[in-house]
């Protein structure tokens, strides 16, 4: 985004699709006019069957109307198949897979797209394959949940970007995993902050700090390869996750991008390895801290930290010329006032809602794409790691243009004998980035 962009426009489009999902959730539906099989039953084919994708499934099954979950695809035949019983005994009247709608392999998503019965494909591998695969389902005509981030590098990003636009072209429906768009909590706290609560924003400050997430799965002693070992344990690998900063902290990201209503134009970080440093843990680092600049000259303080026995905080706040706001739950303004969100509904699961905001709209056949935020939000996550890396300032435009690939295929042929973009040497060692040394522009 250059420093000519326009808020009023980028205020109107994000703050639509999320009011309009709302929206669109209350209308009566209209019959048969939504799936491709021209009935009422919009048919979901779930790729990537990890906890996330195991989730998203599940709250898509509970979606209102009729849904049926007709096809599975997964790299792990155990994986697929877990996910496949766990589902069947939560949404045993809603699950329908038979086995030959059952795919195993790298090349699993293309024969389950490859179904003309499916309507709608949610898509949560590893996030390095999103791209790729969110290109192939709208190639092939397919309504789209995908998880976030939507890429781990600056040419997934304009990837996706470009089959955001194809998308629309099509009147497909697209959803990404950025929950808090839906969040009744969020939706009204962000909109005082945009009718000037606390006036003009100065400053954001957003955090995920916590003490991490799961340990590696399997041993080498356990796997055939060093892509099954790294794709067993994910996560803690740069092509694969996009590092913490991009696969997490890219929630708060999102949400001080969107109160700010903008994208930064630059960034300036540091991070390193402190404590998660045993070859066991891949090439990713455990804390960043980026600052963010806006063409306006705001500035957005974002930490991330995977550290156990720290201070932690999954939050974000802003500073407005009137008060301040921790976004989500409050704001406060200089004379004292103080305006707390008031849960209203029992049910307020912003992953629920997420599915039956998109799919309403499905069935109502009412625009709805949040392509478009999802690869800017992702590519402001990537931004950071690469300020990060290299332990320089990076713009915007550059990083978008020329970053250096992670995911560095063109296509997806792969198998278990591909060789990883980074390999282990004798000791089982990765490289790891070295601010001041890392080239993050290198191809």
């Amino acid at each position: 985004m250059t420093e000519k962009t326009n808020r009023r426009e980028f205020l109107s489009k994000s703050t639509a699709a999320a009011v309009g999902a709302g929206v669109v959730s209350q209308i009566v539906l209209p019959r048969g006019a939504y799936a491709a099989n021209g009935d009422e039953t919009i048919r979901i084919g779930l790729v990537g069957c990890g906890g996330r994708g195991t989730g998203a499934a599940s709250q898509a099954l509970s979606t209102k109307g009729d849904v049926q979950l007709v096809a599975v695809a997964d790299a792990f035949g155990d994986q697929m198949n877990n996910t496949l019983n766990r589902l069947s005994k939560q949404h045993k009247d809603r699950v329908n897979v038979d086995e030959d709608h059952k795919f195993v392999g790298f090349d699993a998503y293309k024969q389950l797209i490859d179904l003309d019965e499916i309507d709608l494909v949610i898509l949560a591998t590893p996030p390095g394959f999103r791209p790729v695969h969110f290109e192939y389902a709208i190639e092939k005509g397919k309504h789209v949940f995908f998880e976030k981030p939507v890429a781990v590098d600056a040419k997934g990003v304009r990837k996706v970007l470009k089959a955001v636009e194809e998308s629309k072209k099509k009147n497909l429906k697209v959803g990404v995993g950025l929950q808090r768009h839906h969040q009744p909590s969020y939706l009204e706290t962000v909109k005082a902050l945009q009718d000037g609560a606390i006036g003009d924003i100065l400053a954001l400050r957003v955090y995920w700090n916590s003490g991490g997430v799961w340990e590696p799965r399997r041993s080498r002693d356990q796997v055939k390869t060093e892509m099954e070992y790294q794709m067993r344990n994910w996560y803690y690998y740069n092509w694969l996750c996009g590092d913490h900063i991009t696969e997490q902290h890219i929630h708060n990201l999102d949400v001080g991008c969107w109160v700010k209503g903008a994208y930064p134009i630059r960034a300036y970080g540091m991070g390193g390895r402190e404590v998660r440093d045993a070859a066991r843990y891949g090439n990713i680092f455990d804390h960043f801290a980026v600052e963010y600049e806006f063409a306006d000259g705001t500035r957005m303080y974002s930490q991330c930290r995977h550290i156990r026995n720290c201070w932690n905080s999954v939050s974000e706040h802003a500073q407005g010329t009137k008060g301040t706001s921790n976004i989500g739950r409050s704001y406060t303004t200089q004379d004292g006032n103080t305006w707390t969100y008031k849960k209203k509904q029992r049910r307020e699961d912003p992953y629920q809602i997420e599915h039956d905001d998109l799919f309403a709209a499905i069935r109502n056949d009412t625009s709805y794409n949040e392509g478009e935020y999802g690869a800017h939000s992702t590519m402001t996550s990537i931004l950071g790691r690469m300020a990060v890396y290299s332990g320089k300032p990076v713009d915007w435009d550059k990083a978008l243009n020329e970053g250096a690939d992670a995911y560095p295929w063109a296509e997806e042929n792969l198998t278990w004998d591909t060789t990883p973009p980074n390999v282990p040497n004798k000791n089982g060692e990765y490289d790891i980035p070295v601010p001041g040394v890392t080239d993050v522009f290198e191809a």
